[in-house]
């Protein structure tokens, strides 16, 4: 059974067609976990007029931001493989196979792959997201906390992962970040994949991936995260 994870926040526009990018790559039996922010457009009811109770949908009593609504995804799913995603991307048709297999063949915990990147029409703006944001995903614990070459949008792990992870610190920057030192901290087995396997879509209006911050917010918040992983105790 896979599970995947999904956090909302003013989708209207593009969740239908991520949704149906995704579904149609899943058996019956697996699932997918929406936890929408309390987004002010019609987000949640779009979902639930295209997909019923194939999509289980979770409103947050208020906004409690990305972080938190992704781990409330995650602490509900039920799956043995739990897949992160975006609400405006789409993925590729072999996807889940191909992540599914890199977990089969390789005995891996986490797997993280590559993606196109695109403009709000799926326009190619670069064919690696790696590539396009200097990634170096070999870089280990102290290089991923200065620059955090992990995007959750391409990331999946076992459910064994999640007891790890969970509840996410407060103090953190970001869950995907998270996600990736624990497992490097822990010596899990993380295996990328250079292939694109999503439609990475950059058109402005993300919730995640586009603001640029004052040098000084970023040591601050590099310094929690040190913090964060010092304190780690599990």
């Amino acid at each position: 059974m896979l599970s995947v994870c999904m956090a909302t926040y003013n989708g209207e526009r593009f969740v239908i067609r991520q949704l149906d990018s995704v579904l149609k790559q899943l058996n019956s039996d697996d699932e997918v976990i929406v936890v929408d922010d309390g987004s002010k457009d019609h987000t949640v009811q779009v979902i639930k007029d295209h997909y019923g109770d194939r999509v289980q949908v979770y409103v947050n009593e208020r906004n409690s931001g990305v972080i938190k609504s992704f781990e409330k995804a995650i602490s509900l799913a039920k799956g043995d493989i739990l897949f992160l995603c975006d609400q405006d991307d789409v993925w590729e048709d072999h996807k889940v196979q191909t992540v599914v297999t890199a977990f089969q063949e390789q005995q891996a915990d986490l797997v993280v792959h590559d993606a196109y990147v695109v403009n709000g029409e799926l326009q190619v703006i670069n064919p690696s997201w790696n590539d396009f944001n200097h990634n170096n995903i070999n870089q280990g614990i102290f290089g991923n906390i200065l620059k955090n070459a992990y995007t959750g949008a391409f990331m999946a792990f076992k459910k064994e992962v999640v007891p790890l992870i969970l509840p996410f610190p407060s103090s953190i920057e970001m869950h995907d970040q998270w996600i990736a030192l624990v497992c490097m901290v822990k010596k899990k087995k993380i295996v990328f994949l250079d292939t694109p396997l999503v439609k990475y879509v950059r058109h402005g209006g993300n919730v995640t991936g586009m603001k640029k911050r004052s040098r000084m917010t970023q040591i601050k918040g590099r310094l929690r995260t040190i913090s964060a992983i010092a304190g780690y105790k599990r």
